[in-house]
């Protein structure tokens, strides 16, 4: 037998152990591959609106690429470890180290070619139906299979590549230990599992302090404690595993009458030394689920995001002559758009209304503003009555002024802002009683009023007779062309707006807004990261239930030779079996309750950042997962017990 057949029986021999690996691996080959068909179609490379699916795909393919790079470093350190016995027999037997690392590198470099191989070939065999899903999530007709050679040649160079470094790496796994440390192999000690108190309240501490920080942020925190929350969290989690759990499973074993009753002496006594040896890989589970869990249920609320891009453009087309604008370059600009909008035969309402800039002499609060855009109360009601809004708003009277929204997400920063009183140059006071209900002017066409925490609050709406009587220092014009489907505006005043927009701030003498352009981008840039986020969550799913799978495994052995033993002491297969039930779920279910917990403070923090509610679709995605999983545990425990009662005596 030659040496690489050495290599190859031990791989062959060690097939249920490596399996769970075998297919994380073919399976992250495969989608890393998919992505990059996508990433190189020509039809979505030859596009300019798809250019950003195209970079978030690629983005997909990184996040993969790194995840993979961990989960296959712990993974192959975690087979070495388990192997020091064998790894002892054949130093015994004469092998030199030089030659027990080549059939390390060998036995790694059979399994990586054989993923390699296996993803790509699965990669083929369903890149039709990728293409027409991915399609379909960005709103395109379906997509022609076409193998350009940059997808085969990215993903098998990138994965060779890594197997290769993960190979090479196995050096520093199989160490320097002597013959005796190799023999005594994992479990060469078994003491009892030691735990620190004060870490073990510290992990309680991190873990509460983080969910309190996610349930209390507001719109204008989410985005500063989210470092600090994730990073809490983290090592709290982290703390909980190693420390926290095997202090609850002492205490558990110090009440007597439940420590002794019937067979909880064994469960609970198996269950410290289960917490100590697997808590890291139950850490891993916990963190990659949870992130897992967000992201695609983020992303899964891509229905209610379109809704509030419904609201937060009113009017399909939006153009604002600047006062300074020459009004004969203004009139060719909006002409041109009325042209265009006849010639796709686009019916639409006009609507035509100034927009006074007042000097400001003073005001309360922390801010500063120097020119206050203001819009008359009639006005404001005719811009909803041509985009469709209903309002029951009382008449403004006096100097009362109702703060102009720019979109929905300001809805959830009005809770912090300040109201305000403006005393302008002229003598006039202003006093701020609210909010509008709709965005009567699509943001990006006005200066932002503060901007203050992100804000995008654009001007103040006033009575009529308080618009009148303003002296102001410049007057614009907001011209809004209404369709009833303004997606069909997409590509509109090309020439005018790059991507759909071009900012007041910006130095032309005009703004404008094309809202079925900036719709098409966001639309396609949600389902994008839906996409990517659904085949990242299936990747991290698959790995963290392959962690799972190794580690029961790999225990296989320690653990029929326990059953065995009491089997003869008289345990039944009933006992049995509801000792094995009660220990998996506990491996199986905690880590991902765990996360679904993380998870849903981070949807509690998240949703401050949307006025329409996400709690929908995130819920449904939760529910799928836990599905997902408890098919996943009951298939794993009918397999375990099987293995685990075979040839008990």
């Amino acid at each position: 037998m030659t040496f690489r057949q050495i290599a190859f029986r031990n791989v062959a021999r060690s097939k249920r152990k490596y399996a769970a690996y075998f297919v994380s691996s073919a399976f992250s080959v495969m989608v890393f591959f998919l992505c990059a068909l996508f990433i190189y179609h020509p039809q979505i490379s030859g596009a300019l609106i798809y250019d950003t699916a195209a970079d978030t795909m690629m983005a997909a393919e990184a996040i993969i690429y790194a995840f993979c790079s961990l989960f296959m470093f712990v993974s192959v350190g975690s087979f070495l470890q388990s192997r020091k016995k064998e790894f002892g027999i054949l130093l015994m037997h004469g092998m030199t180290k030089r030659q027990l690392h080549t059939m390390i590198f060998l036995e790694n470099m059979i399994i990586g070619t054989v993923a390699i191989l296996t993803g790509t070939g699965l990669g083929l065999l369903l890149g039709k139906l990728f293409l027409m899903i991915g399609a379909s999530f960005l709103g395109l007709p379906s997509l022609a299979f076409y193998l350009s050679w940059q997808a085969p040649v990215l993903t098998i160079c990138s994965f060779v590549l890594l197997f290769l470094l993960i190979s090479l790496c196995t050096f520093l796994f199989a160490g320097n230990d002597s013959l005796m440390q190799l023999f005594q192999g994992q479990r060469k000690e078994e003491e009892e599992p030691k735990v620190s108190l004060p870490l073990s309240l510290l992990s309680l501490v991190l873990l509460l302090s983080g969910y309190y920080l996610a349930a209390t942020a507001t719109a204008a925190s989410v985005q500063r404690i989210m470092f600090p929350v994730v990073a809490i969290t983290v090592l709290g989690t982290y703390l909980l595993y190693t420390q926290l759990s095997v202090a609850i499973v002492k205490l558990l074993r110090s009440v007597r009458n439940l420590y002794w009753h019937r067979t909880n002496i064994i469960t609970l006594s198996g269950l410290s030394y289960r917490w100590r040896d697997n808590g890291r890989m139950l850490f891993m589970v916990t963190i990659v689920s949870a992130v897992s869990f967000t992201s695609v249920g983020v992303f899964a609320s891509i229905h209610t995001l379109s809704r509030e891009l419904n609201l937060d453009y009113p009017a399909a087309v939006g153009y604002v002559e600047k006062g300074n604008a020459a009004t004969e370059a203004s009139e060719a600009n909006l002409q041109g758009i009325r042209e265009e909008l006849e010639a796709l035969d686009l019916s639409y309402e006009l609507l035509r209304i100034p927009v006074k800039f007042a000097s400001v002499a003073s005001q309360t609060g922390p801010d500063r503003t120097l020119r206050l855009p203001l819009i008359a109360y009639s006005d404001y009601r005719l811009a909803l009555d041509k985009a469709g809004f209903s309002t029951d708003e009382q008449t403004l009277k006096g100097n009362e002024g109702l703060v102009m929204i720019g979109s929905q997400r300001d809805r959830s920063l009005t809770a912090e802002r300040k109201k305000v009183v403006y005393t302008l140059s002229q003598g006039l006071p202003i006093q701020e009683i609210g909010y509008t209900r709709h965005v009567p002017i699509a943001e990006y066409l006005l200066p932002e009023l503060d901007g203050r925490d992100g804000g995008d609050f654009s001007g103040v709406v006033v009575s009529d007779a308080l618009f009148q009587s303003i002296d102001p220092v410049q007057t614009d014009h907001y011209t809004g062309f209404y369709i009833k489907d303004f997606p069909e505006t997409v590509g509109i005043a090309a020439g005018l707006a790059e991507n759909g927009k071009r900012a007041y701030e910006s130095k032309a003498d005009y703004a404008v807004v094309v809202s079925g352009t900036l719709f098409e981008i966001q639309r396609t840039l949600y389902s994008t990261m839906l996409f990517a986020s659904l085949l990242v969550g299936t990747v991290f799913f698959i790995a963290a239930g392959s962690f799972l799978y190794y580690r029961l495994y790999t225990e296989l052995d320690h653990d029929r030779l326990q059953y065995s033993t009491l089997s003869k002491m008289g345990l039944t297969d009933k006992e049995l079996d509801r000792i094995v039930t009660i220990q998996l779920s506990l491996l199986f279910f905690v880590p991902i309750g765990l996360a679904v917990l993380h998870s849903l403070f981070a949807f509690i923090a998240l949703q401050r950042l949307f006025y329409l509610s996400i709690f929908t679709e995130t819920g449904a995605v939760l529910i799928c997962y836990l599905a997902a999983q408890g098919l996943y545990f009951f298939m794993i425990r009918s397999r375990y017990l099987r293995n685990l009662k075979k040839n008990l005596i």
